[in-house]
């Protein structure tokens, strides 16, 4: 049974102050201090998204828009609310088409809801949509909105290549051309390099290298071994088969693709090889001696999530049952170039120290796969004293979670990484684990570009079923 030993949340009242979001919420274990602003408990109704497909199969010939639209369609369907008590629409992306610059509006509007309902979009790397739905906490807690759906979207079927730079300027003077003489005096400059386009690249604008240089490099530098990889790869997409044929990954909705007559209806980059399989493929970055490979990391992903969040209150007076308490959130940034992808490392101990619980209090861990040797990384951190000491400023180490409990449905190296859609899926497995597995407690964590990190904290709702 659910253990109510930690605390005593679902007896008291909270409080909260706008200019601290975090801290939104007071229990008598979780927060000693007083506010004198009333808090509202805020709640996970329930999240979906579409089928994680990789790019370039069945969604090739949609764009982002369609996808967004069908999260938010498929959200309304599956929880049946009225759409008129959303207030905010807010989403995240990472590659923008650039039709629909602010997709969560142009989405929004072409999933029916009102023209009234304001939208907006935000950035944040691979944690967009974890981005959207803190923004969406900050907007219930300062008593803004009451209901907000928060959500992500990537499309990398068709990512934006842009024209040279060369190429740009002279497609602009010739547009202020006045006549045709002008015009073709510009056309005459042209030469065939400025037809070489500047082709996008999953790169740091700080340092220039790509994500998954940067990984071999951890793996180096931590001592990751190519068998560690391909073995946790290898987990991922095991637990993921488990999960998917068990019928686990309920927030996968069916998507009737527009224009053809396929119903797409689970994830299909999921594939359980064997070790040796995976150990044939050779090093995709660092060649000939790199360790970080094809299989074991994140694949190009097309794929959109969407999640109701709401207070309490409004919840009960629409009979919803939440499946989670949003409970507590932190953003963490570190050296973009040799420490890029340790942001779980840095989010989790602060994270449990402002939620004042340990590693062991934590039922439920959803941390975000981006490679394999990410994960066993940022494990590697997580249990050295030396690291603790020299980077987190603790006198020992965090501890490594119970592995039993760590993305036991897999994670994004086989389920997908659209990228701003996995923060939304990150906390739907959250509130559906707590439920399925009988724990209280959840956390996430998640990198992103830029050496940027999340932290979050949910909590089963008491009443929540599967």
């Amino acid at each position: 049974m659910l253990s109510l030993t930690k605390s005593n949340f679902f007896m008291e009242k909270g409080f909260v102050k706008c200019g601290s979001v975090i801290n939104y919420f007071k229990t008598s274990k979780l927060y000693a201090s007083k506010s004198s602003n009333t808090a509202k408990n805020i709640v996970y109704i329930d999240g979906v998204r579409t089928p994680f497909l990789q790019a370039g199969t069945s969604y090739k010939n949609l764009i982002s828009y369609d996808l967004a639209k069908q999260s938010l369609v498929a959200l309304q369907r599956k929880i049946k609310f009225p759409k008129e008590i959303v207030e905010y629409i807010v989403y995240g992306t990472v590659l923008q088409e650039v039709r629909t610059s602010n997709i969560a509006r142009e989405a929004a509007v072409g999933a029916g809801y009102s023209n009234r309902i304001p939208a907006h979009t935000v950035t944040m790397a691979c944690i967009s949509s974890n981005q959207a739905l803190t923004t969406g906490i900050g907007l219930i807690a300062c008593g803004v909105y009451d209901v907000i759906i928060a959500g992500g979207v990537e499309f990398m079927s068709d990512i934006p290549i842009r024209h040279s730079r060369q190429m740009r300027s002279l497609m602009l003077q010739s547009n202020r051309a006045k006549t045709i003489r002008n015009k073709l005096a510009l056309l005459a400059n042209v030469r065939p390099a400025h037809f070489i386009p500047d082709l996008p690249a999953v790169a740091e604008f700080t340092s220039n290298e790509t994500m998954g240089h940067s990984s071999d490099r951890l793996a180096a530098a931590f001592g990751v071994s190519r068998k560690e990889q391909d073995e946790y790869a290898l987990r991922s997409h095991t637990l993921a088969a488990k999960a998917q044929q068990q019928g686990y990954l309920t927030d996968v909705v069916p998507y009737k693709v527009p224009n053809v007559s396929e119903v797409v209806n689970k994830d299909n980059g999921i594939r359980v090889g064997t070790l040796e399989q995976l150990g044939k493929l050779k090093p995709a970055f660092v060649k000939p001696y790199g360790t970080v490979t094809a299989a074991n990391s994140s694949f190009l992903t097309d794929g959109a999530s969407a999640a109701l969040i709401m207070t309490e209150e409004k919840a009960l007076q629409l009979g919803l049952t939440p499946k989670a308490y949003l409970r507590n959130f932190i953003y963490v940034s570190q050296d973009p170039i040799d420490q890029l992808l340790l942001g779980p490392t840095y989010a989790i101990p602060q994270i449990l120290q402002r939620a004042k619980l340990n590693v062991k209090d934590i039922g439920v861990w959803e941390i975000h796969e981006a490679f394999a040797s990410q994960i066993i990384a940022n494990l590697k951190a997580l249990d050295s004293d030396w690291f603790a000491q020299n980077y987190l400023g603790r006198s020992s180490k965090v501890g490594i979670p119970n592995l039993d409990k760590w993305n036991a449905w897999g994670g994004s190296l086989s389920i997908g990484h659209p990228f701003a859609a996995t923060g939304i899926r990150l906390a739907t497995h959250t509130a559906n684990r707590l439920i399925k597995e009988d724990q209280q407690f959840g956390l996430i964590a998640a990198c992103a570009a830029g050496g940027q990190g999340v932290g979050m904290i949910m909590e089963r709702y008491p009443s929540a079923k599967v």
